[in-house]
């Protein structure tokens, strides 16, 4: 097939945690010296072309010539092959038949950041989203005109600093992902679509900034604009809703906003993202604020989101440019009451999905155990009480430390008292659980035997308990901590939900208005069958049992 179908990724487990903490702390240091955004000025871009004949579309193709267009949108695609190839399947399929509307294949493809999982490489992208997608549309389909493809880069594209990325999507008109061409010049994008509609993908990275070279690139595009155009925004991440905690988060889109787009008088109508890994959407009469995050990576929670935001955040020191909005939430998928439910699956389905991570909670709680003992005197004394046991105040400390960060958010400026809070609770948990081993421990009668039995038979005894016990408290340190918003993330991340995926397909009808088809899928496929005699142009496998799909809102109609 050319790549190997990889498992959903295991977020738990030690040495991908340490692994990608190494890669994150690398792009967090030296993410402004990887930075190739500003290299990327001197590479040439369609939308400033000026040849004869010239339609003013980034693409040197015609539209169809009825007006209309279809256009799909996913986000979050590159994970395990199942939810991943589950949903490219959906997108590369001729038509749609969803709850009574016919929904045809989009002539072009976004992609909104986070292709793959968990950090950037040629051979993870060949894996776990070139492989997948290509397997779903192999060739240009015989049937229409070849789809396009745009992406824009999420942070797990950026932690080799868009390398991989740009060798994948920035190759012009050479490109291509098995049937889907390929057609930027950057790692950003600008589409003009029919009825003066556009189409612009933006890169901020981490949520950072927008550079130089970039500004200048969509200057040039909203120079084709005016009013009575409108714009649809696809940013890299859902900052209306992140501003909730972080209000600095929104900054940079309302400042592209306000300074590139506000001044042609076009209006914003509708901004798109993935990064959350569900479907929701705030809504006012002028605007509609989507994230659809379902293209294959883990769940993220519903229920933790607002009722309503204010986009820009309201602050008390600064003025903002653009006054402050109330969007109101409309829906979500999953529903808030599914996803509570989904959150208490956590004390099952954690450890089931994450063995090795329950283990490492286990030997750190019988270490912890062995050196309560050892600080009571009752085992072993000299040498063996030093090399073989570990000091019970450097394991109290490790517990308390390791628990505290855990809890403490990314950025240093959101900390608030209750991540403190929350991990020494969390720490001190894990030491009443050592000390309750230890008092179990020492009850029982092979403690007298002689040295180095009762070490032996406790790693063989106490190791098993100690690890699901540790998981169990684990997983309810997760649900209480998600009361306060605090490691939701890790909550649903440590379950590995591959159901309730989705995606967009948006039709811009001959009228000049839109129509958004937000289409879900609650249970992606596992089994699957080849298909060797299919057409050249038909998907490599299919499912062995029909995905049921549904909308999951809508259908949304923007005049």
């Amino acid at each position: 097939m050319g790549f190997t179908p990889r498992r959903a990724v295991p977020w738990l487990s030690p040495v991908l945690l340490s692994g990608t903490a190494v890669r994150v702390l690398l792009a967090d240091l030296f993410g402004a010296y990887l930075d190739k955004r500003e290299l990327q000025d001197a590479l040439p871009a369609r939308i400033l072309r000026e040849s004869a004949g010239y339609s003013g579309q980034v693409n040197d193709d015609d539209w169809p010539d009825g007006g209309e267009l279809w256009v799909d949108y996913a986000a979050d695609t590159g994970d395990g092959f199942n939810a991943t190839y589950s949903v490219a399947y959906l997108l590369a399929q001729p038509e749609l038949s969803v709850d009574g509307h016919e929904l045809p294949r989009g002539e072009v493809l976004v992609l909104g950041g986070d292709q793959v999982y968990p950090t950037a490489s040629g051979q993870q992208y060949e894996d776990r989203f070139k492989g997948p997608f290509r397997a779903a549309l192999p060739e240009r389909p015989s049937d229409g005109t070849q789809p396009r493809m745009y992406a824009v880069p999420g942070n797990h594209d950026w932690y080799d600093g868009l390398t991989a990325f740009l060798r994948l999507f920035v190759r012009g008109d050479e490109g291509a992902v098995g049937g889907w061409r390929t057609r930027q010049d950057r790692s950003y994008f600008a589409v003009e679509l029919p009825h003066r509609w556009w189409l612009l993908g933006l890169d901020v990275q981490a949520g950072a900034y927008i550079d130089d070279p970039q500004l200048r690139y969509f200057r040039s595009v909203a120079a084709r604009m005016g009013p009575g155009d409108r714009v649809i925004i696809c940013p890299p991440s859902p900052s209306w809703v992140e501003s909730t905690d972080d209000r600095k988060a929104y900054d940079s889109l309302d400042y592209f906003v306000r300074t590139i787009i506000a001044p042609t008088g076009a209006d914003v109508r509708v901004m798109i993202s993935g990064d959350l890994h569900h479907y929701a959407r705030y809504s006012r009469p002028e605007r509609e604020l989507i994230t659809c995050g379902g293209g294959g990576a883990y769940l993220y929670p519903t229920h933790e989101l607002p009722e309503q935001i204010a986009v820009p955040p309201v602050r008390t020191l600064v003025r903002k440019a653009t006054p402050s909005r109330t969007f109101a939430l409309q829906r979500t998928f999953p529903t808030k009451p599914q996803s509570r439910g989904l959150a208490l699956g956590v004390f099952w389905r954690l450890p089931w999905r994450n063995p090795v991570f329950l283990g490492l909670l286990g030997l750190l709680q019988t270490l912890t155990m062995l050196a309560f003992v050892n600080a009571a005197d009752r085992v072993v004394s000299g040498v063996e009480q030093r090399l073989v046991t570990v000091p019970a105040i450097l394991m109290v400390v490790l517990d308390v430390m390791g628990t505290c960060l855990l809890a403490m958010p990314r950025a240093a400026g959101q900390r608030r008292p209750r991540h403190w809070l929350l991990g020494l609770l969390h720490g001190a948990a894990f030491v009443g659980l050592a000390t309750l081993g230890t008092w179990a421990w020492l009850s029982l009668p092979f403690v007298d035997l002689k040295w180095p039995l009762p070490l032996l038979l406790s790693i063989v005894l106490y190791l098993p308990l100690s690890a699901v016990a540790a998981g169990e408290l684990f997983a309810l340190y997760l649900v209480l901590a998600s009361k306060f918003d605090v490691n939701v993330n890790e909550l649903f991340a440590g379950q590995g939900i591959t159901g309730y995926k989705g995606f967009l397909r948006m039709h811009f009808g001959a009228d000049g208005s839109l129509t958004i088809y937000p289409i879900g899928v609650r249970h992606t496929a596992r089994g699957w069958r080849a298909r060797p005699a299919a057409a050249p142009d038909a998907s490599w496998f299919e499912p062995r049992h029909a995905m049921e799909l549904h909308l999951i809102d809508g259908p949304i109609r923007i005049q």
